[in-house]
Parts: structure tokens; C-alpha cells; sequence
């Protein structure tokens, strides 16, 4: 973690030293139980907890001092020394914003209702190659995770790749105005969080909040296949690049070779045609690796640089990440899930080639508002005419995806409807044979994770 100066922090969050400040400063935490020694402890307020109750904590696990309010006060004369102010996250994100200018990295922004995360990792990996480049904690991409995963930001950092996220609107604008990005990049534009924006066109407007903050001499980077590129493209004030599919882009990919798992990307700038093997499965993972690929190609990264970045990528936890159990192979994607992210799920899967038969584990897409049910019959739908083992739904949305999948056409001896993860396990641990592949797919809150953890058991 990077170290501060205790004079700067006091400058750039308004606050006072009591009774006087540390000799140094060596990181930020919010998290009392996981704090390391020399850091700044920051008491977060909301509206379940308040992290004041921790401060005496932080400081016996060696934090070097507190930002605090003023309003709080101690249970015990404390000595220890406190940056005052007058509300903890405005202070958090006054010192992330100066912190941001003060280290100087050229910062790049990726949203996108679908795969901004992998695009974060990608993008970061492949411009490590060629610079010192700093990026998101995780998926700390919003109001409070943002700020922090800036101030992990080494100063070192020529470059820092950070994911925002969103579910109201406004935001997106507030966070650029913390993170000041030079490069935009929109994943793409879907119902996600739907029920807090009403349509998708109003999400594509909040996306867009990006682009409008860039500068004119800043660069966005876009998938000229999207419903809304030409909205976002008219609403860029910026150098654009573009990737595709299929179609004439800056980026485009010419030939995907399932047999061979090879993927030729055209650069038409040079004419050069770049081939490599996706570390991750389905034709979303290419497109994911383009935007990486368009901003490193930007920043002078050679195809073996490049190549080599993508083929090593290990996607983070809960995503497609592969484990084998007693023969069983189980496929996790169940970090989180949407109406965009489950059908390209359910796709990927079905071109994968595997040993025995394949299995569907679904659960419930969350914040999906009114059309809640509606998407969740459509995707069943969606799966209902594939040639699949079978399929096992959890809970009540899940039971509408069986409606769906059951009017489509799939068999009620393949459709198995669970009130409970545990019910589903047992239904896995009864009906699969080794040799069989699983894909499990929900939106975080389903916790599906938790079929895995049983089946280990």
C-alpha cells in the first residue's frame, strides 16, 4: 500500500489532527479485522453500522491513527491521534479525488451491465505488460470501493485500470468525478438493475455519463455491434476505437476456431492479424479481450506481450471457475447473473465439448422490477429447446424458468424443480454420473455457491 503524508490527507479532507498527527501513514482500511499495521483506519457510517465502534480495535491491531467526525466521541479518553472532519465518506472521496491528480497515472474507466470486471483484469493485465498499472481491488466499483481502490493505487502507477459500477442514477457521473478517467470503455448496455431505471434505454443513458466525462483529448473504446453504440458514439466527446464481432472495426474478430479454441483478431490499422487462445470459453471472452487488446495496442504492447497476457488469465473466483468433484465437473459462474449474462452463459456452454452429460443448476436473476417474471420465463425459454441432461431450478424464480424451459419444450423427466440449495446437491448427487459437467448460474443473492460447498462435503 502506498504511504501518505498525514499534512496532505488533513489538506485534502478539511480535517484536524487530535491531539496530534502521526509520524507516517502507510495505506487506508475500513475493515478493522483485516487492518495491517501503519494504516489510516477510516470509521465508515451507514445505515446498519458505524465504524466508530471499532476504533479502539484498529488502533490495538497497530492503525497509525483514524479519520473520524467530529460529532463522534470516544467511550475512552483516547490519545491516539484522529483526523476529525466533518463526515467520513465525503472525506474518503476528497482524498481519493486529490490523491488521484496527485499520483498522475493515466486513468482508464470500464462499465457495462456485462463483463466489465473480466474487462478490468484484461485490460490491466495486458497494459502491465508494458507499464507499471495499478487497478480495482476486486469489484470495489462503487461509492465507497472505488475511492479505496484508488487509494491502493501504487504512485508508481503510469496507468490504473478501474471498474464502476452502478444501480441508481447519478452515479456513474459521481464516480468519474472521483476518478477523472482519461480512456472510457462500455462493455455493453442491458437489464440490470432494471427495477431502479425502468428501461434499458435509461441504463444506456447512465452508461453514457462515461463517456461525457471524458476530455476531448481522451479516448473511448466501443463495441460497434451494441444496440446503443451510435448513442454512445454521438455523446463522446472523444477519440473513438472500436471492436466487433464480426463486422469492420479497429478491432474485429476474423475467425473463431472452436475445434482448435483459436481466435484471429484484425487490427485494421496495420492490417496485422493477431491469433492467440482465449484463457476463457465463449465469444463474449473475445470481445472482453479486444477492448484489452484495443487499449494496449494503444499504449505500444506487442502481440507476444499481448498473447501472453490472455492465455495466462485466471478469472476470478465464482467465475467459470472449474472444479471436479467424485468425477463431477462443475462449472461456478454463479458470482452473479442477469438476463444478458445468463443466455451468453448458457451458450458458452453449450459449445463446450465435454465427456458425459451436461447439466443446468439456475437460479434467480435479481433487480429485474416488474418484468421480473418475464425474463425469467424467456430465459427458460430460451434453454427449454436445448439438448441438455437436465435441468435444475431453486426457489420461486427459479420455478419460472422451469415454466418457461417446460413450454419450450424440455421434458419433465430432465426438470428437476428444488425449494433449496441442499435439494438441488441431492439431485446432483443422485441423478449425474461421473463424466458429467455442470454449469451453475445465478444472481449473487442465490448463494449457489453453497451447492458446491455441500457436494464437497
Amino acid at each position: 500500500m502506498p504511504k501518505f503524508s498525514p499534512t496532505k490527507l488533513a489538506e485534502w479532507s478539511g480535517g484536524t489532527w487530535v491531539p496530534s498527527c502521526p509520524a507516517g501513514i502507510d495505506g487506508v482500511s475500513n475493515d478493522s479485522r483485516t487492518i495491517a499495521g501503519g494504516n489510516l483506519y477510516l470509521a465508515l457510517k451507514g445505515k446498519n453500522f458505524d465504524g466508530h465502534e471499532f476504533v479502539d480495535a484498529a488502533f490495538k491491531k497497530g492503525a497509525s491513527g483514524a479519520i473520524v467526525n467530529k460529532s463522534w466521541k470516544a467511550a475512552v479518553d483516547n490519545k491516539m491521534p484522529l483526523l476529525r472532519v466533518d463526515d467520513t465518506e465525503k472525506a474518503l472521496r476528497r482524498i481519493a479525488t486529490a490523491y488521484r491528480h496527485d499520483v498522475g497515472a493515466e486513468i482508464i474507466a470500464v462499465t457495462g451491465s456485462v463483463g466489465k470486471t473480466t474487462v478490468k483484469e484484461m485490460t490491466a493485465r495486458v497494459l502491465s505488460s508494458v507499464t507499471p498499472t495499478a487497478s480495482t481491488r476486486g469489484n470495489w466499483n462503487n461509492a465507497i470501493g472505488l475511492p479505496l481502490s484508488l487509494l491502493s493505487m501504487d504512485k508508481s502507477a503510469r496507468a490504473g485500470v478501474f471498474e464502476i459500477g452502478m444501480n441508481q442514477s447519478g452515479e456513474i457521473a459521481d464516480l468519474c468525478g472521483i476518478l477523472a478517467p482519461d480512456w472510457g470503455i462500455i462493455t455493453n448496455a442491458g437489464p440490470v438493475h432494471i427495477e431502479f431505471f425502468g428501461s434499458v434505454a435509461a441504463i444506456a443513458q447512465e452508461k453514457a455519463s462515461l463517456l461525457k466525462s471524458l476530455p476531448k483529448n481522451g479516448v473511448a473504446v466501443l463495441c460497434s455491434d451494441g444496440d446503443f453504440f451510435e448513442l454512445f458514439k454521438s455523446l463522446s466527446p472523444s477519440r473513438l476505437i472500436t471492436v466487433s464481432e464480426c463486422a469492420d472495426a479497429d478491432y474485429a474478430c476474423k475467425r473463431r476456431d472452436l475445434k482448435k479454441k483459436e481466435v484471429v483478431i484484425c487490427e485494421r490499422s496495420t492490417g496485422d492479424e493477431f491469433m492467440f487462445r482465449p484463457a476463457l470459453p465463449g465469444v463474449h471472452n473475445v470481445m472482453n479481450a479486444m477492448f484489452a487488446i484495443a487499449v494496449g495496442r494503444a499504449h505500444g504492447a506487442g502481440w507476444d506481450k499481448i498473447r501472453i497476457a490472455l492465455e495466462s488469465y485466471v478469472s476470478p473466483s465464482m467465475r467459470w471457475e472449474r472444479k471436479e468433484i467424485r468425477g463431477l465437473k462443475l462449472i461456478n459462474d454463479a458470482y452473479n447473473a442477469n438476463p444478458l449474462s445468463m443466455r451468453v452463459a448458457v451458450q458458452t456452454f453449450r459449445e463446450e465439448t465435454v465427456e458425459g452429460g451436461k447439466w443446468l443448476v439456475l437460479a434467480g436473476m435479481l433487480e429485474l422490477g416488474d418484468s421480473e417474471k418475464h425474463e425469467h420465463i424467456e430465459i427458460g425459454k430460451f434453454i427449454g429447446s436445448g439438448k441438455w441432461d437436465g435441468l435444475i431450478v431453486v426457489g420461486r424464480l427459479g420455478s419460472y424458468i422451469a415454466e418457461g424451459a417446460e413450454s419450450a419444450g424440455l421434458g419433465k423427466d430432465r426438470l428437476f424443480c428444488c425449494k433449496t440449495n441442499a435439494d438441488a446437491a441431492l439431485v446432483l448427487e443422485e441423478k449425474t454420473r461421473r463424466g458429467d459437467t455442470v454449469l451453475l448460474k445465478a444472481s449473487r443473492g442465490m448463494h449457489l455457491e453453497e451447492i458446491v460447498e455441500i457436494l464437497e462435503r
